[in-house]
């Protein structure tokens, strides 16, 4: 593990813990927490310990809050996350997964099937050349299978997507992720995430390059359109 948030409110419905999983296959240009992708860092937890933190929190919780485990990428420890989501399950705590869905065995689908009331996937990029760009990694498709397996059965899902000027914000792309799903019914809402340069001083202290330094943040304008375009194809599209 890497870290854990007490009260967060951007991963997920109501307040909830989050836990960061260490560990990420892709090294995505835009990445703000550049310091969870070394497979090899982080420290070990029993799954008791992270339930009972969980339950101490669930006042905070109320109706729809609860826990997400995020990244890094938490299907990379899918084995392990079972018994966790298992046992918050009984305690009555709503479980969520926060990932790029590039990982789909049957720990994984043990896990979105049985344990995970919600998944919050990110969409990196709509073409091959665009997510090998973001991302350094080939096959974007893994991201689209994992999602129709989600869709298949028939449990809720939120779709994520960064918005960076000139890369990801064209509006042809952002037609056609919408074409992709618009017919997916398990799907509630899009979360748009506005492109940010918070997490460069962590990529410098790794002394690794930040590659998207000259890009700039999104205009008022910009998001508006964006959502303009989306709000045709999706039931709720928000910007956090």
């Amino acid at each position: 593990m890497h870290s854990i948030e007490s009260f967060g409110t951007h991963d997920g419905p109501g307040i909830r813990m989050v836990v960061f999983l260490q560990g990420c296959k892709l090294k995505c240009l835009y990445c703000h927490n550049p310091d969870t992708i070394d497979t090899h860092g982080g420290k070990e937890y029993h799954v008791e310990e992270l339930v009972q933190m969980a339950i101490k929190k669930k006042p905070y919780f109320g109706k729809k809050g609860g826990v997400t485990v995020s990244g890094g990428e938490p299907l990379l420890q899918s084995k392990e996350l079972i018994p966790f989501f298992k046992r918050l399950k009984e305690e009555g705590i709503h479980t969520n997964i926060d990932t790029n869905g590039r990982l789909l065995n049957h720990f994984t689908e043990e896990l979105l099937d049985e344990y995970a009331d919600l998944v919050m996937l990110d969409i990196k990029h709509m073409t091959e050349e665009g997510y090998k760009y973001i991302t350094g990694k080939k096959n974007k498709e893994t991201t689209f299978t994992f999602a129709k397996h989600r869709e298949a059965s028939g449990k809720k899902m939120w779709l994520r997507y960064v918005l960076i000027p000139g890369i990801t914000n064209k509006p042809e792309l952002l037609h056609e992720m919408g074409a992709y799903f618009k017919d997916y019914k398990t799907i509630e809402k899009i979360e748009i995430q506005p492109y940010h340069k918070l997490g460069i001083h962590k990529w410098e202290s790794l002394g690794w390059e930040y590659q998207l330094k000259d890009a700039r943040e999104n205009t008022k304008e910009e998001i508006d359109a964006a959502v303009a375009i989306l709000q045709n194809y999706f039931k709720e599209v928000k910007v956090n």
